[in-house]
């Protein structure tokens, strides 16, 4: 008799699995082999932004402060050709109640799974969405069970997710931490199943319109502060979610005209799912290992389909190198005095390169914050990083290898975004998308232009060029 736990058997059943513990028919809204209405499911799926507002209002979610970095604008300034360098903002997602802006996702996710009556839920995250969701099912007396994927093959973890681990805790989580590899899913699917809990992850169209606040809020905040909106908004981007929030939100508020940058630290060449390499890199959310590949197939992610799409909103991808973002870190607590966590300071260590490009008049912000912890500081993460094997270096960051060195700048006018390019990543979505589709439509064709923010010849031209075809 078959196992019915298997991992063929589980993985078999996993759409069923994700159907019950979301409550979202995803067949619905599909309209083609590629496309399907995105804004339907946002509208019909998710809430409104003014019911938003209200259910993060009522647990402490959002509404949190903007802070100009005056000292950091001056340093840009120093660095920068004359009459260049913007001024540079700080959103302080810190003082949402886990720490983060993943407080505006889980708010909504939690509150929904308690509107519908599950009684507990669970996240498959090492990240802060796993204490932001802890912190949400306190306050909705809902279990809460948080899945990381924590350790190497020797139970070596990372300091920054093992605080992450204890701060789920201290909410009174259970965490359940698990060695690098596919055991993640594979365990996350057989507790939905057998705890009937709710699924709440970072990618339904409730965990995305949390962020729509965030954007909405900044909008709403430079038209108070300086009488109009921002020039540059830069995200940290991993599974999109962030980013695709922020930008949404920014639109439904009128902002059409910032510029959405993406931010992530460069591991280029380190396997995230490697468990030789999982314990060779300093950053475990925000990165290339998850901002491309989620940018290029956003469907990968834990749901059918996923409410964070950053292609359809980002403007500009860039990246920073882990020194630069070490070094950012301990500026931003030096010269400006708030000691933050890494994972924000990726979209802050690119705003101050990407300010000394602007004019002094304009003005850029990194959209994020989060709070910092014992495994979260710079020391035990460096420290990590040279018990294994990794060379700390003092000089300049372009020649840093990931995994093999940290190499922190010399001097701040080393630090510099690389921009990656954008019609390369398009196109690698394009090719992505296609080669798991039977046939190719008209809505296809339209679906992919909006999902990529090109139009329909740009991605004909692609299609053309992989050898495909459309009905």
């Amino acid at each position: 008799m078959a196992d019915k736990n298997s991992y063929q058997n589980v993985m078999a059943r996993k759409n069923e699995i994700m159907k019950s513990a979301v409550g979202i028919d995803y067949e619905e809204f599909e309209s083609g082999s590629i496309a399907f209405d995105y804004e339907r499911m946002m509208k019909e799926a998710a809430y409104s932004l003014d019911e938003i507002v209200k259910i993060q209002r009522e647990y402490s979610v959002g509404n949190t402060p903007i802070i100009e970095l005056k000292n950091l604008t001056k340093a840009a300034r120093k660095l920068a050709p004359a009459g260049k360098g913007a001024r540079i903002f700080l959103k302080d997602e810190a003082t949402n109640p886990s720490g983060s802006f993943k407080a505006r996702r889980a708010c909504v996710s939690v509150y929904h799974a308690k509107k519908l009556g599950y009684k507990g839920v669970i996240a498959a995250t090492s990240g802060n969405y796993g204490a932001a969701v802890a912190s949400q099912a306190a306050m909705h007396n809902l279990k809460c069970i948080i899945v990381q994927e924590c350790y190497d093959s020797r139970q070596k973890g990372q300091p920054e997710i093992i605080e992450k681990a204890r701060k789920c805790e201290a909410y009174g989580a259970e965490v359940i931490q698990l060695t690098v590899g596919p055991e993640l899913f594979y365990e996350f699917l057989k507790l939905l199943e057998t705890t009937g809990y709710f699924n709440a992850s970072l990618y339904t169209p409730f965990g995305i319109a949390g962020v729509e606040t965030l954007g909405y809020e900044i909008a709403q905040q430079f038209r108070g502060l300086i009488g109009r909106d921002p020039d540059a908004v830069v995200c940290t981007n991993a599974g999109g979610g962030n980013l695709t929030g922020t930008a949404r939100g920014l639109i439904k508020a009128g902002a059409v005209g910032t510029q959405i940058v993406g931010a992530s630290v460069n591991l280029k060449g380190l396997h995230m799912a490697s468990d030789t390499q999982f314990n060779r890199k300093s950053f475990t959310t925000g990165h290339t290992g998850f901002g491309i590949p989620f940018s290029t197939f956003p469907d990968r992610s834990d749901v059918p389909r996923s409410a964070g799409r950053p292609l359809r909103y980002m403007d500009r991808y860039v990246t920073v190198n882990q020194g630069e973002v070490f070094y950012i870190t301990e500026a931003l607590a030096q010269i400006e005095g708030m000691e933050r966590g890494p994972a924000g300071n990726t979209s802050l260590a690119a705003a101050f390169s990407i300010a000394q490009e602007m004019d002094e008049d304009q003005v850029i912000i990194a959209q994020e914050t989060e709070y910092t912890g014992a495994g979260k500081h710079l020391q035990p993460q460096l420290s990590f990083a040279k018990e294994n094997g990794v060379e700390l270096l003092i000089g300049d960051p372009k020649d840093e290898v990931c995994g093999q060195n940290i190499i922190l700048p010399k001097t701040p006018d080393l630090i510099k975004a690389v921009d990656l390019d954008m019609d390369s990543l398009r196109a690698s979505y394009i090719r992505n998308a296609v080669s798991k589709a039977d046939s190719i439509s008209d809505s296809d064709i339209k679906f992919l232009a909006e999902d990529t923010k090109t139009t329909e010849a740009f991605v004909k031209d692609i299609i053309e060029k992989i050898g495909g075809t459309h009905q």
